[in-house]
């Protein structure tokens, strides 16, 4: 593996910048993350099946000492605040367990046991969250279960702290948003792959914990890498204003879809004067476009859900809490951070607009649109995981798309055959690396990166060519306050030293499949579709599950897989098979051949239609170059 490199000058005094500029004296989320600490796991590590660990807050040690020259200060803070973990008490009756996910976990004690909220990504640290606090509060049955939104990181462990037959059995009951599931589990199916791959990027998941390398990821350290699961909510909330009780836990409850999330909910407890924000209002710029990819959130209405957050329960609020970092207590400092909180996103969201309404495009507006002093000397408002670079051009994108009104920009060349031209008409890759190294002296890192970048795609075995735009991105991850910038960054520099290593551990998840609608599955197999290669074949094949009686007709003409319940009287084969085989199919983990020869499958008609047909779906590549062509 590479070494990195040093901190250059410029990169130093950017960084000292940012300390002359930000209020690091100021140390109550200091005391705040620190607040009501119980107990936590010594070592912090969380280990599932093989002894493979999945989680490992221990690789962050480093970060208890003074800020490095290959670090922003500002992300190194958010990530050592990051680094608190262990179980705390919130108020009287609600504990959280921090630090052991990406998010956390928060539980609220009833009459006879104690509801979860948001059980971490996998099973197994979900497990070992609540053994911590079982271990300090006694063993109190798991009584309910409350997803706040449609994110992995809020259900992914559920079966580590409750068993699928009590939730069955209508033992315990799960409580979601409206739509939870419908996106849970659609979401990422169809784009998975792409997303999964830039998530690589997002979260540095292949990068070395340490000073000049992967220090956080801004909304939490990084991703467990356990056992993703599912049980569907058995309860849904419907409407702002809902009231339910679980085991003696009153909630009141409000609606905030297409906020952080498409499906997502905060919620008041009226006897403990506690109010849960979920992901709508934590202690960073959050993102309106994720850079893993994703539908592009409404920054108006977020803002909107917050106001109207703070009209009904802030007058009654001690203590806010959300799904991500430390709690925030008095209702006066509760108020202040609603607020800050609403008009950060209202003032992305206005001001982009009103900027291109006056003809500016994104990539301008996020060079020029700066945030109050006001919201900008807040450390909640910081973009340590957003940023109000990429969170502009999303909003800007949100109601323009991609294209930025420029005819020149209507119908350009693709990156590799642009690199050719560039690469020529800068007089060849020699005269551009020469002025790149200059400009690299210079500190313009972010002209390197795009200059150069161009001879890695006109060239990419160029190697002083992917050195240097290894270095430019390398200086541009050490500058960045935002995680993921970072992690971009660092991920890029390392692939272009190294090349693509191998795919960090899949999580893919055979409870996620499973939950997926049948229909939900022949879209995602549809996509797989070669559609060139499907131009002139012609099908219709019959499909009945053996184990819920549901048939459908699948036809492809045209490139096309389109689908319709019921059969076709004309199909030219019929297949019989139980749904989690084509569960297995999806996934990867059968072959088709080995399901078209299984005893559990029946084909009857001309069965080289099934072979056709598959022979014609694209595996995706999770594994697919990123800063090469």
């Amino acid at each position: 593996m590479s070494e990195p490199r040093a901190a250059t000058e410029t990169t130093i005094a950017c960084n000292h910048a940012v300390e002359m500029q930000l209020p690091f004296s100021d140390r109550d989320d200091f005391d705040d993350a620190r607040r009501g600490f119980v107990g936590t796991l010594s070592p912090a590590l969380v280990r599932g099946t093989g002894d493979r660990v999945v989680w490992d807050l221990e690789s962050y040690a480093f970060l208890d000492a003074e800020c490095p020259a290959t670090a922003n200060p500002s992300l190194w803070r958010q990530s050592q605040l990051n680094l608190i973990h262990g179980l705390f008490e919130v108020t009287d009756g609600i504990y959280q367990v921090r630090g052991l996910d990406l998010s956390n976990m928060t539980l609220v004690e009833g009459e006879r046991g104690v509801v979860v909220i948001d059980p971490l990504i996998c099973s197994e640290t979900a497990a070992a969250a609540l053994a911590l606090y079982r271990e300090h509060r006694g063993n109190r049955p798991v009584t309910g279960v409350i997803y706040t939104h449609s994110h992995v990181d809020h259900f992914g462990g559920v079966k580590g702290v409750v068993d699928s037959a009590d939730v069955a059995a209508g033992r315990v009951p799960v409580l979601a948003p409206e739509g939870f599931m419908q996106h849970a589990i659609s979401e990422n199916v169809y784009a998975g792959t792409a997303m999964s791959r830039r998530a690589v990027y997002m979260y540095g998941a292949l990068l070395e914990k340490g000073p000049a390398a992967q220090i956080g990821a801004g909304l939490g350290q990084t991703n467990s890498t356990g056992t993703v699961t599912l049980i569907a909510p058995t309860l849904d909330i419907v409407r702002t204003g809902q009231e339910e009780t679980i085991d003696g836990v009153r909630m009141l409850f409000q609606l905030t879809p297409g906020t952080e999330a498409p499906a997502e909910m905060n919620f008041f407890f009226p006897d403990h004067r506690a109010f849960c924000a979920a992901e709508n209002a934590t202690h960073n710029l959050h993102n309106v476009l994720t850079l893993r990819g994703a539908v592009v959130r409404d920054a108006h209405t977020w803002s909107s859900y917050l106001d109207e957050a703070l009209a009904m329960f802030g007058a009654e609020t001690d203590v806010l809490f959300a799904q991500h970092h430390w709690p925030r207590w008095g209702r006066e400092r509760v108020g202040v951070f609603l607020r800050k909180q609403r008009d950060l996103y209202g003032y992305l969201h206005d001001q982009t607009v009103r900027l291109m309404n006056q003809g500016w495009v994104g990539s301008e507006i996020a060079e020029v649109l700066e945030l109050p002093p006001a919201l900008a000397q807040e450390w909640h408002c910081r973009g340590y995981y957003g940023s109000v670079s990429h969170n502009v051009k999303a909003i800007y994108q949100r109601y323009m798309g991609w294209f930025d009104g420029n005819p020149a920009h209507l119908w350009q060349h693709p990156p590799v055959d642009a690199a050719v031209r560039y690469v020529e008409f800068m007089g060849g890759a020699d005269a551009v690396m020469a002025k790149a190294r200059a400009s690299f002296e210079a500190g313009d890192y972010r002209w390197v990166a795009e200059v150069v970048s161009h001879v890695v795609f006109a060239d990419p075995d160029h190697r002083a060519a992917r050195e240097l735009e290894a270095d430019a991105l390398e200086q541009l991850g050490y500058q960045a306050e935002s995680g993921p910038w970072r992690n971009f960054y660092l991920m890029g520099a390392r692939e272009l030293r190294e090349g693509i290593g191998d795919p960090p551990v899949s999580t893919a998840s055979p409870d996620i499949a499973a939950s997926l609608t049948v229909e939900q599955l022949w879209d995602a197999i549809a996509v797989r579709v070669n559609g060139p290669a499907a131009w002139d074949l012609e099908l219709a094949i019959n499909w009945e599950f053996t184990d819920t009686g549901e048939q459908y007709a699948l036809t492809l003409e045209h490139g096309v897989l389109s689908h319709r319940r019921g059969s076709r009287p004309d199909a030219d084969a019929s297949v019989a098979l139980p749904r989690d085989v084509l569960d297995a199919l999806l996934l990867g983990a059968m072959a088709p051949a080995d399901a078209a020869a299984s005893e559990r499958v029946a084909i009857t008609g001309d069965a080289a239609k099934l072979a056709e047909l598959f022979a014609v779906l694209d595996q995706p590549d999770p594994n697919f170059a990123i800063v090469t062509p």
